[in-house]
């Protein structure tokens, strides 16, 4: 017995071939994009790693000047002789302590618009 012969129309195999290549071009443009998603995370990952040890540090260096600074005006407070010079020493501190801060604020704030950017 004879198998029939069945031919594929011309029509059929371009479609189907058309087909594949299309969907090639698809996942290729997809593996790609993924590929891009991945590294711009890898980026992203690394540059908030970097941002936050640098704000780690930064806060340990403000913590050390702050803690310093807080026993600085302990002991001048303690060598004042009366109340004038006390309050004196302490407004001083207080001053001195309001524009720390406010430095230390400011580079903060510039460590978090580096790392939005």
């Amino acid at each position: 017995m004879q198998t029939p012969n069945f031919e594929i129309p011309n029509e059929m195999r371009d479609f189907a071939e058309k087909s594949v290549d299309q969907a090639r071009t698809a996942v290729g443009s997809m593996m790609a994009n993924a590929i891009k998603a991945s590294e711009q995370m890898q980026t992203a990952s690394h540059t908030f790693q970097s941002t936050l040890t640098a704000a780690v540090s930064k806060g340990f260096d403000h913590a050390q000047t702050n803690a310093s600074a807080a026993f600085d005006y302990a002991q001048k407070l303690v060598r004042t002789r009366d109340l004038r010079e006390a309050l004196e020493v302490q407004s001083e501190f207080v001053r001195s302590q309001f524009a720390t801060l406010q430095s230390q604020a400011k580079e903060f704030g510039a460590l978090a618009q580096n790392a939005a950017r």
